[in-house]
């Protein structure tokens, strides 16, 4: 059965969906498969890879507990380790101990990235930033505690997945004494000299048309001394009664054209969209819980840089498919900019119908590491100072 647009506007709700980053891979024609599988990204610098860096096509992303009995200094020697793995694998070398060195040997643009939860901080008596700390509930979650929490996040991505999962194993692996696997969650986007366009969702939306540039706004994405937040939230998407809505109700759902993504109210998916226009009978063009209304505000710093990607699981009995995104979003101040997005979300969104947010987690990002450095020793540091 084909739901009308009435119901659609009659109906309310409200889900955290996010969108994901537009950068641009280059064409088909213009990357050599020997190219992608070669091409390298530096881990070092003022902040982590794997942030402002263009998404790449596949993700592993896991999140550990410190196991017990690990303390300040277990949690230095495994910085440590995993400092010196980032500097061999994402140059395409396998690390001290890898046992499959063969599967090291194409980097890919390798990029990963490491986030601490409020359990690292609390587990070592570190200072915890006030700010961190797990979401406050929302009416849309049904969260599984399969998909909760975690002491350390590890983000692997590159564009190709064999080198993806081969890092995320070496790296668990190198942690096993200091900390055990809480879950894990694999997502894939469009692949290098795919498509040049906006990234789409499984229900076939544009997905990060309004993310900041992290050339243009990096106040926006990072804090002055190079840190950030990153918030995991996991969104099942209801594909298969998504599929009963016809195309115009879907378009008032979002506010935008499915086919171009552009806003109902243009012509072109990065035209800004005119949130008081009316129709011809007065109604709101953009409806009133439209997600692109209520996912912003009229506050321009209040914006965050989604670098989500789309997961496929096994379909459960009765389902044709299980589907959804691993929304990954990164931001500067996630009290300023993200709580009050997701407040208005978990509010009213038409797109609530469809989605299910059932994994929910907050890490936060230490800045960038030079060479000779050893990734967030500066978080660390602080413990030395106050035990002296």
């Amino acid at each position: 059965m084909t739901t009308s647009r009435r119901e659609v506007l009659l109906g309310a709700g409200g889900a955290a969906l996010g969108a994901a980053a537009m950068w641009g891979l280059g064409t088909l024609e213009a990357i050599a498969p020997e190219d992608v599988g070669r091409a390298r990204i530096s881990c070092h610098g003022a902040h982590q890879a794997g942030i402002a860096t263009p998404p790449q096509g596949f993700l592993a992303l896991t999140a550990f507990d410190l196991t017990e009995g690990t303390d300040v200094e277990g949690a230095r020697r495994l910085l440590r380790l995993w400092t010196e793995d980032i500097e061999r694998l994402t140059t395409g070398e396998p690390t001290i101990t890898d046992t499959e060195p063969e599967l090291a040997q194409l980097p890919a643009s390798l990029t990963i990235t490491v986030g601490f939860g409020p359990g690292f901080y609390d587990k070592l008596g570190l200072r915890r930033p006030s700010w961190l700390k797990q979401l406050p509930p929302y009416p849309i979650d049904q969260l599984d505690e399969a998909f909760v929490g975690g002491d350390i996040a590890l983000q692997v991505c590159s564009n190709d997945p064999i080198t993806t999962a081969h890092a995320a194993r070496v790296m668990a692996k190198e942690a096993t004494v200091y900390a055990t696997p809480r879950w894990s969650q694999y997502g894939s986007r469009n692949a290098p000299g795919v498509t040049t366009a906006t990234m789409r969702n499984h229900f076939g939306q544009l997905d990060g048309t309004r993310n900041p540039d992290p050339a243009e706004e990096p106040n926006l994405i990072f804090r002055d001394d190079g840190t950030s937040s990153m918030v995991v939230r996991r969104i099942h998407m209801n594909l298969d009664t998504w599929d009963e809505l016809d195309l115009p109700a879907r378009d008032i759902v979002l506010g935008r054209r499915q086919s171009t993504g552009a806003p109902l109210t243009g012509e072109k998916e990065f035209d800004e969209p005119d949130m008081a226009a009316k129709n011809s009978i007065g109604f709101p063009v953009i409806d009133v819980a439209a997600h692109i209304r209520r996912a912003r505000t009229d506050d321009g710093s209040q914006r965050i840089l989604r670098r989500p990607y789309n997961y496929v699981d096994l379909p459960r009995a009765g389902q044709i498919s299980n589907v959804g995104l691993v929304f990954i979003a990164f931001q500067a101040d996630l009290e300023h900019q993200y709580l009050p997005l997701q407040a208005q979300l978990a509010e009213l969104d038409l797109l609530n119908q469809w989605t299910t947010p059932i994994g929910s987690a907050v890490f936060a990002i230490p800045r960038g590491f030079r060479p000779g450095e050893i990734l967030g020793e500066a978080e660390l540091a602080v413990a030395a100072q106050s035990d002296r």
